[in-house]
This record gives structure tokens, C-alpha cells and sequence, in this order.
């Protein structure tokens, strides 16, 4: 199979040909660029595109309706960012997963985490967590159920701990983080019995730090990501493993016409 057969065997082609109508009306570079790099990584993130998948920046502007410029300069940033890697012979290629460096992402959370924690409880005056409040420490029958949803909440639940500290640097590198975990943290979020954890986990945690008990919050917390991480590793590989044979059981689709 040829490069070009290869792509089309992604999610990529899939994306955007039923992507809208005005794609190629006139933008200008920034947005477009813009654009581009938001449609590629949400198709990683939604295991359109594989770990492994191959494709090169002609093809992707044939699909996106750019020229190749705006195009490397999203794959570009996905490069930054972890998501992709480029080859000078075979072009570019989706990351393949690194359960080592995810695990170490984790642990570099919890450092940062447990710091934030022990700041806030030892602030002269007590932060304002009334956001985290009117979310996390709600009656059952109140709690969300979409997943997608309660992922994302999740992922501001850890980093409005962080920001509320007051400390800038931290956060920014916190956010870092967060960015380059998404992408496996969002798996955690498929099983009911997950989001009915972490409802519980963090309101336990909240309630520990609005009580200014540190250590107490910080082992709760310490636990809780730790439940998370080996979660996510065990789930991760079946669900690539469910896209892949998706990918090679579904036909090619037909190209637009017109």
C-alpha cells in the first residue's frame, strides 16, 4: 500500500470531507492554521488518526483545502506538542504512545498537585474555591453522566487547585501538563463507575482543603491520580485495538463530489 492508500485509510480523509462546505473560502493564514491544527488533533484525540498512522503535508492539504504551508506550521505545533514526529524520508507520523513518559507526566502532576494543596491550606487567607464547590459537592442526583463532559470538568478541578494558589509559573507549567495528558486522560471517562469516583474523590478532596487538613488532602489526592494513571494504561491499549480494527473493517469512503 502507497503512502497516498495509507492515508485514506485514516480518520483524516473521513473528517474532512464531511467537514463544512466553506473550508475553502478565503482566511487568513493565522486562522487558518489555526483551524487545521484543531481538526488533526481532534482527530488523534478521537482515535481517528492512530499511533502509527503516516501521512504526509500534500495529502493533508488536499483534504483541508490549504496550501502546504499553513499546513506544516499546524503539524508543526502538534510536533511541540508531543501528538506527531516527522521523518525526512516518510513524512510525518501520529506519535506512537509512550507509556513511560505518560507515567511520568503523572508523577510530575502530583508533585505540583500536593505543592498547591499545601499552599492552599496554609494561606493566610482562604482561597476562593466557590467554582469548584458549585461543581464537585452537589447531591448524586445532581452529578453529570456524559463523559466527555465530566472529563473535562475533571481537568478543572485539578488545575483551578493550582491556579488558585496565585502562582502563575506553576499553573502555566501545570497546564503543560494537562495538555499532554488529555489525550489518554480522556479514556478514564468511558466507564460510569470512573465518573462516579471521581465525584466522590473530589469532593472528599475539597472538603479536606477547605478544612485546611494538608496532609490528609494530599494523600487523598496522591491516590486519586494514581487510580487514574493505572486505569488509563489498562484501557488505552484495548481502545486502540478496538479503533484499528474499526479502521480496517470500515470501507473507503467515497470521495466528495463535485
Amino acid at each position: 500500500m502507497n503512502d497516498k492508500n495509507a492515508a485514506r485509510d485514516t480518520g483524516v480523509l473521513k473528517l474532512n470531507r464531511s467537514g463544512e462546505g466553506n473550508a475553502r473560502l478565503p482566511e487568513r493564514r493565522q486562522n487558518l492554521t489555526e483551524r487545521i491544527y484543531l481538526q488533526l488533533k481532534q482527530s488523534i484525540f478521537d482515535f481517528q488518526l492512530l499511533p502509527g498512522d503516516r501521512f504526509t503535508e500534500s495529502e493533508i492539504a488536499d483534504l483541508v483545502a490549504a496550501s502546504r504551508t499553513p499546513v506544516r506550521e499546524a503539524l508543526t505545533r502538534l510536533q511541540r506538542e508531543g501528538f506527531v514526529e516527522v521523518s525526512f524520508r516518510s513524512g510525518w507520523q501520529v506519535r506512537p504512545f509512550d507509556f513511560e513518559q505518560y507515567e511520568q507526566l503523572y508523577d510530575v502532576r502530583i508533585v505540583l498537585e500536593m505543592a498547591a494543596i499545601k499552599k492552599l491550606c496554609e494561606m493566610e487567607q482562604p482561597p476562593n474555591l466557590d467554582t469548584l464547590k458549585a461543581v464537585w459537592l452537589v447531591d448524586p442526583a445532581d452529578r453529570l453522566e456524559d463523559g466527555p463532559t465530566v472529563c473535562a470538568l475533571d481537568e478543572r478541578f485539578h488545575e483551578q487547585l493550582v491556579e488558585a494558589t496565585g502562582n502563575a509559573e506553576m499553573a502555566r507549567i501545570h497546564h503543560d501538563v494537562t495538555e499532554r495528558l488529555r489525550i489518554v486522560r480522556r479514556i478514564d471517562f468511558t466507564k460510569q463507575p470512573r465518573i462516579e469516583a471521581t465525584y466522590l474523590e473530589h469532593g472528599r478532596i475539597l472538603r479536606s482543603i477547605i478544612q485546611r487538613r494538608a496532609e490528609e488532602a494530599q494523600l487523598m489526592l496522591k491516590t486519586h491520580i494514581e487510580e487514574s494513571k493505572a486505569e488509563v494504561r489498562k484501557i488505552t491499549l484495548h481502545t486502540i485495538f478496538e479503533a484499528r480494527q474499526n479502521q480496517n473493517n470500515s470501507q473507503p469512503p467515497t470521495p466528495a463530489s463535485g
